[in-house]
């Protein structure tokens, strides 16, 4: 149990500093909303703009990426370290990664949009920064990574049971035009007696 926990541990801080990299990935790819400033207040530039649906998208992708390529690489390391502490850090490790890949995202152009806000004249246009407005997605990460670790552990079960099948049946297989064996000895009947009962008495 503690090499399980050890192996655990350091796998879920692994996994959640992951989630850096992929929350400045994010906002590399992901456009950004446009805002105009009335009154103090930041109002959609385009109401019919699709860019907040769009930011939820490529997180989700990204991070269901990410979790595909740790659910790979756990099990292609399963085989030389525990595998449930491997499982809980994919659960807790994923999740922690997509936190912080949503907070370091977010973070990113926020400061400078909110000065904008308060100095800029009414009719500047502005980016925000990303936001998650679909929050449910933060579990993609974990939850990619545990389904693709579970099939590709059930694959290989499969594999191995059927290569055990194939094995056991070229074993059990007689030679075409053998006899059949009966204890280790040829299957020999003895003749029955031409007349009389078992003691072969005469009627």
């Amino acid at each position: 149990m503690a090499g399980q926990l050890r192996i655990g541990v350091a796998a879920t801080l692994v996994i959640a500093v992951l989630g850096a990299p992929a929350g400045l990935l994010w906002t590399t790819v992901a456009p950004r909303t446009t805002y105009v400033i009335a009154g103090g207040k930041a109002l959609l530039g385009d109401p019919e703009s699709q860019t907040l649906i769009a930011a939820d998208g490529w997180f989700a992708v990204l991070t269901a990426l990410a979790g595909l390529l740790c659910g790979v690489v756990a099990y292609l390391v399963a085989g030389r370290l525990r595998e449930i502490g491997l499982i809980a850090a994919l659960g807790a490790g994923g999740t922690a990664a997509g936190l912080v890949a949503w907070w370091v995202g977010s973070l990113i152009g926020r400061s400078s949009f909110q000065h904008q806000l308060r100095t800029a004249r009414d009719g500047t246009t502005v980016k925000n920064a990303l936001d998650l407005h679909a929050v449910g997605v933060v579990i993609a990460w974990p939850l990619i990574a545990l389904v693709v670790f579970g099939l590709l552990e059930a694959l290989d079960v499969a594999r191995r049971e059927s290569r055990g099948r194939t094995a056991a049946g070229y074993a059990g297989d007689g030679g075409a035009g053998q006899p059949d064996q009966v204890g280790g000895g040829q299957f020999d009947l003895e003749a029955a007696p031409p007349s009389g009962d078992v003691d072969r008495r005469e009627p």
